[in-house]
């Protein structure tokens, strides 16, 4: 696809991302090259990336180097996690001569490499010197070594009897076998390794037989991309189907196209998660310190408990006055509230009256009988406000756009759980978002609450009375209405609304989830409440699995 083309345009979006637009025969194609660790790979993306406003100094070397060049070929060296692509560029005085851009994909040492005809480092990604590693550098001005290979056999250059051999030494413990069949070959990631496992099974030539028809099919060429998904969601790749994964193993299209979707999915939730990873901590921080809070006050209510007793050793200074004689520091007294009126030693204070004594104990009694009725309070806000802010991180986990984030910030500074903007002007926001729309198999539209302030949007103003509205049961999570009014919504409708409720919450993941549904005359909101909470008393419950997209 990429033969004989030519590199149109060199841009860096990100740190660890280049992308070469490519122009030839059979098409114009954006090749991405990735040095990210975790992310590291290169395919062909279908979507558009912007320039940063300052294009780092790397990406002006490569603008240099390689604008306009022609790649001439692709390899991949001794098999490795290493690609080659060597280009016609040009040097110093604008005349053609070869290069090369190497991408390696080494796990921690993920790099990109830019190199002269002469194969001497012009500048990379990451700079290695030799504190950083004694056996290899890759500097500029050096010239360009491969990494070691190491003693391991690599599956698509060594020879093919040799590699069934090794493999038909392979201990016999099958506790063992993973961690031995790595360490001897190179070319098999441990998901590869555990479906040949799998299709090994117990017998003794197994293993060596899947293996071998595993050499068989990429000696033939007939290497496919897979996607594996679990609940929806792309979680790996291969080249082969996988058997051992406990999700769904599906056929693509093609490697980068399927490539493309992961790694551009999962860039874009690592840089929303980025983006949002202040508010977060800080939300995060607001629960933790509550629950400090919490449970101090706790524990500060229970040491009130023995307020009774302070009252009682009063009264019975008080009943016993006469027996006080002179200073003295306690006082035995027969205790007329227990059964059969038991001796008791009462403490006194030898520097005060018999008097000041009851009295300090009639002191103790009201400063805990009032520390009770004050904590109670504090107890129940913090309950209250450690229940809104766990809501508030689960919002955040589920929130999808800037409008939603942007409308968290907004809820939090008006609960003062965050500090309002002291910037003068007015901002503008991303606003307007909508709430998630899904209509039920019988036609029944169904609304889905995106934040807290949403949510009683939704339940207080945009629904009807006879609307019926669905929460997961004692669990955060999305309002869910069905727009129904007084025709009423059929059970199939109730069923698929309260999977739309577990699956908005977070019980996204569960079976058998609880879900509460009510008619929407039925709610209330109690004065004072925070945002997204409500009180309900006639419901009824049904349990479902939350749906999957």
């Amino acid at each position: 696809m990429l033969s004989d083309s030519t590199a149109d345009k060199v841009q860096q979006p990100g740190r660890d991302t280049i992308v070469l637009s490519m122009r030839g025969k059979k098409g114009s194609h954006r090749l991405l090259l990735c040095g990210s660790v975790g992310s590291a790979g290169a395919y062909i993306t279908r979507f558009p990336y912007e320039n940063p406003a300052s294009p780092p100094m790397f990406c002006m070397l490569l603008r240099k180097h390689l604008s306009g060049a022609r790649l001439v070929s692709v390899s991949q060296p001794m098999g490795e996690r290493i690609l080659r692509f060597d280009f016609d560029t040009k040097d110093e005085l604008g005349l053609r001569e070869p290069g090369a851009l190497i991408l390696e994909l080494i796990g921690r040492s993920t790099n990109i490499i830019l190199l002269n005809k002469e194969g001497m480092i012009l500048d990379c990604l990451r700079r290695v010197d030799f504190e950083k590693n004694s056996a290899r550098q890759v500097m500029p001005g050096l010239y360009y070594r491969y990494p070691s290979p190491g003693d391991r056999l690599n599956i698509l250059t060594e020879d093919k009897g040799a590699l069934i051999e090794l493999m038909a030494s392979a201990p016999p413990a099958a506790a063992d076998r993973e961690k031995w069949i790595l360490s001897r070959f190179s070319g098999l990631s441990p998901l590869i390794v555990r479906e040949l496992l799998k299709r090994g099974g117990d017998g003794e030539n197994g293993l060596v037989s899947a293996f071998e028809a595993l050499l068989d099919s990429l000696e033939a060429g007939e290497a496919r991309p897979y996607a594996l998904k679990r609940d929806g969601e792309i979680t790996d790749f291969s080249f082969m189907r996988i058997t051992s994964f406990d999700g769904i193993s599906e056929e693509q299209e093609g490697f980068s196209s399927l490539l493309d979707d992961f790694y551009t999915k999962r860039a874009s939730q690592d840089e929303f998660r980025r983006r949002t990873s202040s508010l977060r901590k800080t939300v995060k921080n607001a629960y933790e310190r509550t629950e400090r809070k919490l449970s101090a006050r706790r524990s500060e209510l229970a040491a009130t408990t023995g307020r009774e007793e302070k009252k009682k050793l009063a009264e019975l200074i008080t009943a016993n006055l006469w027996q006080v004689k002179g200073k003295c520091s306690s006082i035995k007294v027969s205790d007329y509230y227990e059964e059969g009126c038991p001796e008791l030693e009462i403490p006194l204070d030898p520097l005060k009256t018999p008097q000041q004594n009851a009295a300090k104990y009639y002191k103790e009694y009201n400063k805990l009988k009032n520390a009770e009725k004050y904590l109670g309070g504090l107890i129940e806000s913090n309950e209250r406000d450690l229940s809104y802010l766990a809501a508030v991180l689960d919002e955040l986990d589920r929130a999808d756009s800037d409008a939603v984030i942007s409308d968290i910030k907004d809820e939090l500074a008006k609960t003062g759980f965050l500090k309002k903007s002291a910037s003068g002007g007015r901002k503008e926001k991303p606003r307007s978002f909508a709430p998630f729309k899904y209509t039920s198999p019988d036609g029944t539209e169904i609304l889905v609450g995106r934040s807290n302030v949403q949510n009683d949007n939704l339940s207080f103003v945009l629904a009807r009375r006879n609307d019926i509205w669905l929460h997961v049961q004692k669990i955060h999570g999305s309002h869910v209405i069905i727009r129904c009014g007084d025709e009423g919504a059929s059970d199939e409708t109730i069923m698929y609304a309260a999977s739309l409720a577990a699956k908005h919450s977070q019980a996204d993941k569960g079976s058998k989830v609880p879900g509460d549904y009510t008619k929407v005359r039925n709610l209330k909101k109690p004065s004072g409440a925070l945002p997204g909470m409500v009180i309900y008393t006639e419901y009824k419950t049904v349990i479902v699995t939350a749906i999957k997209d």
